[in-house]
């Protein structure tokens, strides 16, 4: 295990002063637990989002996920995808905004269903993380849930086109080219924009590997809002990946625009793998 003083350290060393006070922060405000640190509230501003999503037979889906999950199923289908976040002035909640970082993030997402106390719940696995942060990096799995592999990314936003595109540490690469518009593509498996901002808003709550458990993050929004974003093209070497999805399994369906929304983050604790 990584000490909290090693943590510093290395933060320090990579990001400098100010992501060290951050660091300084969290420790404050967080228990420490053997093997992660529960995080405080984090506040902040998703300056840009972009939900990039495919339909899959739930039988290829079923047999990727952990129990306790199980696919989410829409018109027969399941729903796994890319998100492509932009995060501005994160920070635990309380703290002032020169506190705050910023990064680039993307994570694969499958859509899942659960039961817990006899009720169904809904939300996200997420079997990858990828960030443009060292710290993100460097706490991931031990303050902030669910390994996070280091990427470079290429982003490119101008007069409603949006280019984002990364390299991760271990080769992993998505791409994807699109233009805001204002009709929801039109073979997309949800009838109108109002049914999929419903699906996804619905999916507040991931949960990513770590070791044999599972670390819980929901999302709260305060101005939730998507817009359909035409896509021109998209890749993503995760989803192309042969021996997790045969070839043609999965198909691109839509993609959703989010800007400038105000959130918070914080921890639903782990769930353990059953077997």
């Amino acid at each position: 295990m990584t000490s909290l003083g090693n943590l510093r350290r290395m933060t320090y060393l990579y990001l400098g002063r100010k992501t060290s006070r951050y660091i300084y922060a969290l420790q404050a405000l967080a228990t420490i637990t053997p093997t992660i640190m529960k995080i405080p509230t984090i506040y902040g501003i998703i300056e840009r989002r972009i939900l990039v999503n495919f339909t899959v037979d739930p039988d290829i889906i079923r047999r990727i996920i952990p129990q306790p999950f199980r696919p989410k199923i829409y018109k027969d289908k399941a729903i796994v995808g890319i998100c492509l976040i932009r995060l501005k002035q994160i920070r635990p909640k309380g703290l002032p905004i020169f506190m705050g970082i910023s990064s680039e993030n993307g994570a694969h997402r499958i859509a899942v269903e659960w039961t817990e106390h006899g009720e169904t719940l809904e939300g996200v696995f997420v079997p990858r993380r990828d960030t443009s942060s060292f710290l993100n990096t460097i706490a991931g799995g031990r303050i902030f849930p669910g390994r996070h592999f280091h990427a470079k990314f290429d982003v490119k936003e101008a007069e409603g086109h949006y280019h984002i595109a990364f390299k991760s540490s271990d080769g992993t690469t998505i791409s994807i080219d699109g233009d805001q518009t204002e009709k929801l593509n039109s073979t997309s498996i949800f009838e109108n924009i109002d049914n999929a901002s419903n699906f996804f808003e619905g999916g507040a709550v991931g949960y990513s590997p770590n070791g044999d458990k599972y670390d819980g993050l929901k999302l709260k929004t305060f101005n939730w809002k998507v817009e359909p974003l035409n896509v021109t093209a998209v890749h993503s070497s995760f989803f192309e990946n042969e021996e997790l999805f045969p070839k043609g399994s999965v198909q691109f369906d839509n993609a959703l625009l989010m800007k400038q929304i105000k959130h918070e983050w914080y921890s639903v604790g782990q769930k353990s793998q059953c077997l």
